[in-house]
């Protein structure tokens, strides 16, 4: 059942004015406890969590804005007023900079009260309801720590929401720094093995004389510098889920091997010739193609159909450019929480506009990953400044043409905003003629094939004028 009424603690060492208070404050429809002291308010405060504390600032012994500081402490969302008969200026700022959420000096009148509280309900109100919208926005375009409000990745979340929820094999194909692994942390961390381990390898970083052993594992004896024995990925996966990278760079002969391991979920280690089983959810990603890898002969096509059970390509960043802002602020987030950068900027960072636009024409052939380290630069680079501007990144993103407004030679499947494409273009050919005319208006208008007039006002209308 809610409960709709709003309970409030009124703090105050003054019975008269105590018990007045609270009565017509019940009146009006609130639920109201009543404390003489700061000692019996975190009593009641450490019992009930109320909405709202009304505490004298002056009281003896615990005063009201220790109390109201408790309460705050205890209780993030509670409201917080202070009244005080010796009301200054300086009373009130050092209140609500303790986290007050108004101040009220004696002798008041009732609907004064009335007045400070009614907005400071209010303003909670919304302050919570913005940070549901917050929350509910941030999580229609996140899924685990993938970002993207384009199409495609939310067509992405909706396929993956099914696939973590199975056991299945799963190959994650695209190209190189679009996060591969990255989607498969997300599928183990939202599946059924969730509490047990993610296990990942990168199957081109190992040479290929002990990619063997890292997989399989290892007996005492079993190669040159075999030591002792060791377990391989399979066996530290079991129960969770291992992640295998770069699966198309294997060679034949280990392309073999794991597809037993796949099919019987058993293997034997290196050197050894008892049979280990394992319960192994399996995740390969590559970014070569694998089918024409089978065609060529080159990849096994009874693995590949293994691997293949469901399967699905990450989009390149520059298909989907309409993320690179929300891409930008995470990243600036995560790089503002970073030793002397937070302290310099307080983690106030913005990318201005030009910037923005230049990131958004690059072609970005290395995809997420290198839109990450274009950040980190461009936060090292600006240390002291709140705004990253064009010439905090790397050069070949400084020289990039913009290319957001140009002509669409085909209807993307999504359709489009045309209204807002054509203005974009439009925009664009403006600011390029007033850069090669050096921001002469006739000159520019001459370019376009415009009246002058006609350009001022379009100027007006982008608010250049």
């Amino acid at each position: 059942m809610t409960d709709s009424t709003t309970h409030l603690l009124f703090v105050d060492d003054e019975p008269a004015l105590r018990s007045v208070t609270a009565e017509r404050l019940a009146e009006r429809g609130f639920e109201v406890a009543q404390a003489d002291s700061g000692e019996q308010a975190l009593e009641l405060l450490e019992q009930f969590a109320f909405d709202v504390v009304v505490a004298d600032l002056r009281m003896p012994g615990i005063d009201g804005m220790r109390v109201i500081e408790a309460a705050r402490e205890r209780y993030p969302g509670i409201v917080g007023i202070v009244i005080t008969g010796y009301g200054t200026v300086k009373d009130a700022v050092d209140a609500i900079k303790r986290g007050a959420a108004d101040f009220i000096a004696k002798p008041f009148q009732f609907d004064e009260l009335m007045h400070v509280l009614r907005k400071a309900l209010e303003q909670r109100r919304l302050t919570q309801e913005n940070a549901y919208l917050r929350s509910q926005l941030e999580e229609r375009y996140r899924f685990g720590g993938i970002l993207g409000r384009s199409r495609p990745m939310q067509s992405l979340f909706q396929l993956l929401e099914t696939v973590a929820a199975s056991n299945s094999t799963v190959l994650i194909q695209g190209e190189t720094g679009t996060g591969k692994e990255v989607v498969a942390r997300a599928i183990h961390l939202n599946g059924p093995r969730r509490a047990q381990r993610f296990v990942a390898l990168n199957c081109a970083a190992i040479p290929e004389t002990l990619l063997e052993a890292e997989l399989f594992g290892h007996v005492r004896g079993a190669f040159t510098g075999a030591v002792g024995s060791r377990q391989g990925r399979f066996e530290q996966a079991h129960k969770g889920t291992l992640f295998l990278d770069e699966v198309g760079t294997m060679s034949t002969g280990l392309q073999m091997k794991l597809l037993r391991a796949l099919q019987e979920r058993e293997f034997e280690r290196v050197g050894d010739n008892q049979t280990i089983k394992v319960d192994v959810r399996v995740i390969g990603a590559t970014n070569s193609d694998l089918a024409g890898m089978v065609r060529a002969g080159t990849f096994r096509e009874d693995l590949y159909y293994r691997l293949n059970v469901i399967s699905f390509e990450l989009p390149p960043l520059r298909d989907r450019r309409e993320d690179i802002p929300i891409l930008v602020q995470h990243f600036l987030e995560k790089f503002a929480t970073s030793g002397a950068v937070a302290a310099e900027t307080d983690g106030r960072r913005q990318v201005s506009q030009l910037a923005m636009r230049q990131l958004m024409a690059y072609a970005w052939p290395g995809n997420v990953r290198q839109l990450e380290n274009a950040i980190e630069r461009a936060v090292a680079l600006s240390v002291g400044r709140t705004l990253i501007d064009v010439t905090d990144l790397p050069h070949e993103m400084q020289s990039t043409q913009e290319q957001s407004a140009a002509p669409v030679t085909e209807l993307p499947e999504q359709g489009l905003d045309l209204v807002g494409y054509l203005a974009t273009i439009e925009r664009d050919f403006i600011t390029r003629s007033l850069d090669r005319t050096g921001g002469n208006r006739n000159k520019a208008a001459e370019l376009l094939g415009l009246k002058r007039t006609t350009l001022v006002e379009k100027l007006k209308r982008m608010g250049s004028y």
